[in-house]
C-alpha cells in the first residue's frame, strides 16, 4: 500500500506535520508566478520537509488571500491545487494532506481522492463563528461527508479546527473548547486542531489539555509551535502542524528553511 493510503497517526510518539504553502494561485490579488513554476516550488519545499524527518505534510494556499469562501472558489483553484497536489505525492513518500482556504473542504477532498492524498484540513465542522473572511453561519460537517461518501473517500481523514485562528467566537462563547469537541466528535470528525488566536501564536496549553480529556480521536496543535514549545505540547497531542517556524526567518510567507525544518524535527524527537 502507498504510504499516503496509511494512517498518518499510526507508530508511537508525537507527530511532525510540515506546511507547505503554495504561491498565490492563478485569479487571486497576489498571483505572479505561472502553475509549473508554482509546482515546482511545491515540490522542492516538500521534499525539504520529508528530508528534514518530518511525517507528513499539509498542502495550503495561504497566499490567496484576501479569501474567498466555500462556494466562492473558483474552478481555476481547484485545477492549481490538483496540478500541485499531485505533483507533491509522487515526490514524497510520507502522506499528503490538502487545505483549501476559505473554507474549500468539499474542494479540498476532492483534490485528495483525486491525487492522493490522505487527509484534509476542515474550517468550521461544527458551529458558526465570524472569520475575518466574514460570518461562517453554517457547519461544513452534514454536507462535507456526505459528499465524502458519495464520492467514495471514506479513507480520507477529516482533521477539524475547534475554536480557529483568525476568528471571532463570540456567536459560541458559552460553549467551552471542550463542548466544540464533544460536538465534533458526535458530527463525525476524525481529529481536532487547536491553535492560537492567529497564524505564528502559540496554542494555549489549556485547550490542548482540555481537548485532549474531551476525546479519544487525535488532537493536532495547528499553530505556533516552536521548539522550545514541542515537549510541553507532545505531552497531550497527537501531531504538532508547524508552518510558520520551519520557514526562512520564521516567518509564514518566506520558503522552507531546510536547516530549520531539521531543527525543529530535533527537537520534535528529544
Amino acid at each position: 500500500m502507498h504510504p499516503n493510503l496509511t494512517s498518518i497517526m499510526a507508530g508511537d510518539g508525537t507527530k511532525l506535520i510540515g506546511m507547505v504553502h503554495v504561491g498565490a494561485l492563478p485569479g487571486t490579488p497576489m498571483a505572479k508566478l505561472p502553475v509549473a513554476e508554482l509546482v515546482r516550488q511545491a515540490v522542492v519545499e516538500a521534499r525539504m520537509i520529508e528530508d528534514a524527518g518530518f511525517d507528513s505534510l499539509i498542502v495550503e494556499n495561504m497566499h490567496d488571500s484576501p479569501y474567498v469562501h466555500g462556494d466562492e472558489l473558483g474552478p481555476e483553484i481547484v485545477a492549481a491545487m490538483s496540478c500541485v497536489c499531485d505533483a507533491v505525492v509522487k515526490a514524497v513518500k510520507i502522506p499528503v494532506g490538502v487545505q483549501i482556504l476559505s473554507g474549500g473542504n468539499r474542494h479540498a477532498l476532492a483534490v485528495a481522492s483525486a491525487v492522493g492524498g490522505r487527509f484534509i484540513r476542515c474550517e468550521n465542522f461544527v458551529f458558526a463563528h465570524v472569520a475575518d473572511e466574514g460570518l461562517l453561519a453554517k457547519a461544513e460537517a452534514g454536507p462535507l461527508l456526505r459528499y465524502r461518501r458519495s464520492i467514495g473517500a471514506e479513507d480520507i481523514q477529516v482533521f477539524c479546527d475547534i475554536k480557529k485562528k483568525h476568528a471571532s467566537h463570540a456567536i459560541t462563547g458559552d460553549l467551552s473548547i471542550a463542548e466544540f469537541a464533544h460536538g465534533g466528535e458526535f458530527f463525525g470528525a476524525d481529529g481536532f486542531i487547536v491553535t492560537g488566536v492567529t497564524t505564528g501564536r502559540a496554542a494555549d496549553l489549556d485547550d490542548v489539555k482540555a481537548v485532549r480529556g474531551a476525546t479519544k480521536l487525535p488532537v493536532l496543535v495547528g499553530s505556533g509551535v516552536i521548539p522550545e514549545n514541542v515537549s510541553a505540547l507532545s505531552e497531550y497531542a497527537d501531531a504538532l502542524i508547524v508552518g510558520s517556524w520551519i520557514k526562512g526567518d520564521g516567518y509564514w510567507k518566506n520558503a522552507v528553511d531546510p536547516k530549520r525544518a531539521v531543527e525543529m524535527v530535533k527537537a520534535g524527537r528529544g
